[in-house]
């Protein structure tokens, strides 16, 4: 039986501690998995009452390494984290080692894929989807990589080929957590430090180096949930 409900809780967190958003992502997520475990999706009336959430936010200065992840990405030891204003966390989404900071949009979704009709991935493609058109509003062409998640620029020339977005999220159960990253004017240099996403030969960057321009972040945020809004089917409420 087909399910449809789409309405999303979104809220803008601003810039907030990484454990903090963790946890408050945490809460939400436990919540949703636990509708689902007491109830039966398949129950219309259930289905109808449950919502989901969507978070964006920025954080000061942090390296995440995903389960699968080798901290040996991690290019400098704890005394220079902490001369970097910098922490480090191992956390529980799939993928390798990345870096968040200010001037960087973070997307945290917790939704119930089955009430949205789809698959890992397809959440997964629907994510870089809305990414590379809010790209394309700053005359930015977004790419896939082959055998990567996340979106890249100029992705058939290897010596040219960066990131721009990386992405990485836990499901259990169909419900989501954890999300995307999308540089804007983001401080590249923290990137020095790691291998970003395990990756030793791919380099990164943000709308404002792609443009020679320092953004607006509140505009690209409301570009970019008006178009996970259109690509997800999302109805926001409050």
């Amino acid at each position: 039986m087909s399910i449809n409900n789409k309405k999303v809780i979104f809220e803008d967190l601003g810039l907030i501690d990484y454990k903090k958003a963790w946890d408050y992502q945490e809460v939400l997520f436990q919540k949703l998995v636990k509708s689902k475990s007491e109830k039966n999706i398949s129950n219309l009336e259930f289905a109808k009452e449950e919502i989901n959430y969507l978070l964006f936010c920025e954080h000061p200065h942090v390296y995440t390494l995903g389960k699968s992840g080798d901290e040996k990405n991690l290019l400098i030891n704890y005394i220079q984290l902490q001369a970097n204003n910098a922490s480090f966390y191992k956390i529980d989404r799939g993928g390798d080692i990345t870096y968040h900071g200010p001037g960087q949009i973070v997307g945290y979704p917790i939704i119930d894929m089955e009430l949205f009709n789809m698959g890992v991935k397809q959440y997964i493609y629907n994510l870089e989807e809305a990414i590379i058109l809010t790209l394309k509003q700053y005359n930015i062409i977004g790419e896939r990589l082959n055998g990567a998640t996340g979106v890249w620029l100029d992705t058939e020339n290897k010596s040219l080929s960066r990131k721009i977005c990386a992405i990485g999220v836990k499901c259990s159960r169909f419900v989501t957590m954890h999300g995307f990253a999308l540089n804007v004017n983001t401080d590249l240099s923290y990137f020095k430090h790691i291998n970003p996403c395990g990756y030793t030969d791919k380099a990164v960057t943000s709308i404002s180096l792609e443009t020679n321009k320092v953004q607006n972040t509140e505009e690209v945020k409301e570009n970019l949930l008006n178009n996970l809004i259109d690509i997800f089917g999302m109805t926001i409420v409050k």
